[in-house]
């Protein structure tokens, strides 16, 4: 998978899924065939590792950030951009909206779901870390799931297999993540749009994955301003 089909990209999931590498990355590859593309950073209850963090890099690349001025402070209180609805309202931009973790992040979407119902092409998606340990089973990635839509009062469309270990993760951990998901899909009803890996391990899993997304693994530090 080496293009975004969709103008409008929402992720949310567990928290520590990747959400918001995904978020920058999928913002990266729009930019390529896009004029206007934004990353909505969305995520308002975990003020350390945000999409605000990859200001610079974004800034560098002609993408928009959409973020509340309060985000990476410590105030404990959520805190919405007033011009977050532009993802859903301007008709000539295209964006990827990072939502905060769970279910309690996720009640940010609450004000929006007429609008993600009604958009022409939209995803929602949940991204999933099968190696991380409260989404270790199925059975607790789909509760997960439904806990999410349930507070946002919006119905996913799709997956991401975000399995990782970070960078001790190899070939033979995606591979092994693929029946994960599969289960996953069939209990849920959703299907696997998407496997991002890093993009080292993208030629050792090409043909032998559907859907791989091969993404950058981008640190903290060098995104900071």
């Amino acid at each position: 998978m080496t293009d975004i089909p969709w103008k409008l990209v929402i992720l949310a999931g567990h928290y520590g899924s990747g959400k918001t590498h995904l978020a920058v990355n999928l913002a990266l590859i729009m930019r390529q065939s896009h004029e206007q593309v934004a990353v909505a950073d969305l995520d308002i209850v975990n003020p350390y590792y945000r999409t605000r963090d990859a200001e610079a890099l974004l800034h560098e690349a002609g993408i928009r950030l959409i973020s509340s001025s309060l985000a990476g402070s410590n105030l404990d209180a959520p805190a919405m951009s007033a011009d977050a609805g532009a993802i859903f309202d301007d008709p000539a931009l295209y964006a990827v909206a990072d939502v905060g973790g769970d279910d309690r992040g996720a009640l940010a979407l609450g004000r929006y779901a007429a609008k993600i119902s009604a958009h022409p092409s939209c995803q929602v998606l949940f991204v999933c870390n099968a190696r991380r340990p409260l989404t270790a089973s199925v059975c607790d990635a789909l509760a997960v799931l439904r806990e999410i839509e349930a507070a946002g009062h919006i119905a996913f469309t799709g997956l991401i297999n975000n399995t990782n270990i970070g960078p001790d993760t190899t070939p033979e951990d995606i591979l092994r993540s693929q029946p994960f998901m599969d289960k996953l899909s069939e209990a849920s009803g959703l299907p696997v749009v998407m496997t991002s890996v890093c993009r080292d391990l993208f030629p050792a899993l090409a043909g032998k994955v559907d859907g791989l997304f091969p993404i950058d693994m981008l640190k903290k530090k060098e995104w900071v301003l």
